[in-house]
Formats: C-alpha cells, structure tokens, sequence
C-alpha cells in the first residue's frame, strides 16, 4: 500500500495520487485529489468523472462460448464437475487485458482429470490473462473438453440474447460485462471561511486488475474531453 500526506495548493490547479493499493490480481484501488476548486466545481467534475469511468473506458472479455457437444446450456456432461450453465458463468468472470479492435477468437482444449482455469485458454499475443487462476472446471474423468471463444473489446454492458438458433450449433453467447472500473466514488471537502471557500475533490477508484486506477482515470479523463471538443470547434453564428 503506498499513502502519501494530503497537501493542499491556494494557487494552481493540481491532481495527486494518495493511496494505492492492489488487493489482488483482480482488485486495484487508487485515491485521487483534485484541488483547489471554486465552491461547485468539484461536484461537477465528480459526477462527470464518475459516470465517465464506469460508463465511457473500454475492456476486453469473453462474449461467446462454442462446443459442438453441448446439447444446451443447462446441460451436464459426464466427467465434468460443473454444469455448462456454471462454465459459462466462469467465463464471463475472466478478467483479460487487450488492445483489440473489435472481435478475436481463442479456444480451450484440456483433459481430464485435473482443473481447467484461465491458464488453460489459448489466445492470440493481443490479449493478455490478467489472473491465470482463475477457475473454469474440473474434469473428473479422463476426457476431453474443447470449447471456442469469442472475445471482444467494447464498453459498457451487453446483456447476451439467448435465441434457439444459437444452441442448434452449440454456440453460447455470454453477457458481456466490458467495464474495467468495478466502482467509483467521490467526496468532497471544504476549507476557507467566506467567499474565499475552497473545495477538494476525493476520487476513489476500484479496477480489476485489467487497468490501474491511475490508468482508468487518465483514459476517462481523455474520454470527457473527446467528448466536449466538437464544442471548441463549433462556429459561432450570428442570431438577429
């Protein structure tokens, strides 16, 4: 954990990171202050920056899952622990780190007896396993399981149709959770007496481990400004 002691500037406008911390490989934290802000402006670029990290920062992870011998999702297989409903539940749970522009495919192929985790998962160079542990299956039997994947880069949330035609060519999609940022808050706190209140703005972070929280702000950050330059650029017109 790295704390450093809150100091607060009267003259330039100025960021600084206080506290970071990685909890684990799928858990990042990182505080941040902003000051010295004018009274209002630090719930303004709070809630900005907050949507903004939660809604606007791509991530990468599975989408779709493919294996021609699963009759349907809800299905179990001999040899295998875990039902396909609980191995697609797993997949959606990988945590993976990309510079994809849009879709790649990649494939798991093990045999049993043993574990099968995130390790297990052949990807191309482009798309890096955050945290190889993580759990996908247990094959109890000495068999073999081959399942194709789809994985993607975008942001948000997609919630996956499930249409029977998918199943017909045993072709799963999977909710696709793309948001690296798992939560983010800010807090305010003012100082001054007067018309000469000033505010700092505190920015908590929490990432999953696929960018830093330092990173997710920067990119955020970028975001709100690509959004707000159209206006920089508009020509003024002239109303009579």
């Amino acid at each position: 954990m790295v704390r450093e002691k809150v100091t607060v500037s009267t003259r330039t406008l100025q960021w600084k990171c206080v506290e970071s911390r990685v909890d684990n490989k799928r858990l990042c934290y990182g505080r941040f202050i902003l000051s010295p802000l004018i009274k209002g402006q630090a719930d303004t670029i709070g809630i900005a920056m907050r949507r903004a990290l939660l809604g606007e920062i791509e991530g990468t992870c599975i989408t779709r899952a493919k294996s021609e011998k699963i009759p349907h999702e809800y299905s179990t297989i001999v040899g295998i622990q875990e039902s396909v409903h609980e191995i697609l539940m797993n997949l959606k749970e990988i945590v993976l780190r990309s510079n994809l522009y849009g879709t790649c495919g990649a494939f798991i192929c093990a045999r049993g007896p043993g574990y099968v985790t995130a390790q297990d998962i052949i990807s191309p160079p482009s798309v890096e396993i955050v945290d190889n542990t993580q759990h996908i299956a247990r094959l109890t039997e000495p068999i073999d399981l081959c399942i194709g994947l789809q994985i993607e880069r975008n942001r948000g949330y997609r919630y996956s149709i499930k249409r029977p035609n998918n199943f017909q060519d045993g072709s799963y999609p999977i909710d696709a959770v793309f948001m690296p940022v798992r939560n983010a808050n800010h807090s305010i706190h003012s100082y001054g007496n007067g018309n000469e209140r000033q505010e700092i703005l505190f920015l908590e972070i929490w990432t999953n481990g696929s960018l830093t929280p330092k990173e997710a702000l920067h990119e955020a950050s970028r975001n709100l400004i690509d959004l707000f330059i159209p206006f920089l650029h508009a020509k003024k017109k002239l109303y009579i």
